[in-house]
């Protein structure tokens, strides 16, 4: 779904676009809206600390390096919503994803962005699903 853009991801102000048009869409998703609604106090500092992550991702540059691990936030948050995070909710999360980064940018680190989104979907599913079981 190419839009005809251009647009290179090549600082953190591409990336801080990125995200940031991303989760005015999630939190207007109809599934997934309820669910960070609930859980981010302040959306400002999610957005910058998301910011540093896909930074330190796409990029490897920012103040994100090496201080990331999303498994026990994800978890935590499933724990909040009573363990009802399904596989569902990651695949509407890629959608809105994919679709951000089509309508936004193009080239390698794109690419990137949706390919590594996708592996991290599937860990933290397989992750969450885990911790249930203990």
């Amino acid at each position: 779904m190419k839009m005809g853009n251009d647009k290179q991801i090549v600082g953190r102000a591409e990336v801080s676009h990125l995200v940031r048009s991303f989760y005015s869409k999630v939190r207007q998703h109809e599934r997934l809206g309820p669910i960070f609604n609930s859980i981010v106090d302040d959306w400002e500092v999610h957005l910058e600390r998301l910011t540093d992550f896909w930074e330190m991702v796409l990029l490897n540059t920012g103040p994100g390096a090496g201080k990331f691990n999303p498994v026990p936030v994800h978890k935590e948050v499933d724990r909040a919503v009573h363990h009802e995070l399904d596989q569902a909710h990651f695949g509407n999360w890629l959608e809105l994803w994919f679709r951000t980064i089509d309508e936004n940018f193009d080239g390698e680190t794109a690419a990137y962005a949706k390919e590594h989104a996708r592996k991290m979907a599937h860990i933290l599913f397989f992750r969450i699903m885990e911790g249930r079981k203990i």
